[in-house]
């Protein structure tokens, strides 16, 4: 090897043994700084929001009950997302099969899931549950 690399491993050799004992000499480094405390960045809620913390995160939402015109759900046929029908009755009383995107007494079928239906009137939108084995509506 010659007399230049003897000299270049033996000065690299001496600082790799060397810097780790001078970097962890007590007083080699000022001790850290305490972080600043700063101000939330956050704005305090205001009022029309301060009422969603006093509920539960998941509490059941609480619905109004269907206007006594709205159709009644009876069942759900098929298969939800591409060939499902729902059995309504009709305040009149007669039964019918809607499609998503049918009407029936101005109340339009929007979406189906698998134990309700909403249906839309206007700019009103209503949540029809299905009933349950003692008539009344599917508790939420």
């Amino acid at each position: 090897m010659p007399r230049a690399q003897k000299i270049a491993l033996a000065t690299a050799a001496g600082v790799a043994v060397l810097l780790p004992v001078l970097l962890l000499a007590p007083g080699a480094t000022p001790p850290p700084k305490p972080a600043p405390v700063l101000a939330p960045l956050v704005a305090p809620l205001a009022p029309p929001l301060a009422h969603l913390f006093d509920r539960p995160l998941f509490a059941p939402a609480v619905e109004a009950a269907p206007p006594p015109d709205a159709p009644q759900l009876t069942g759900i046929v098929g298969r939800l997302g591409s060939d499902a029908v729902a059995l309504v009755r009709t305040a009149q009383g007669p039964s019918r099969t809607l499609a998503i995107g049918d009407s029936v007494d101005g109340w339009r079928l929007e979406s189906l899931s698998i134990d309700a239906a909403l249906f839309s009137r206007g700019g009103q939108r209503v949540r029809v549950p299905l009933p349950t084995a003692e008539g009344a509506p599917a508790a939420q």
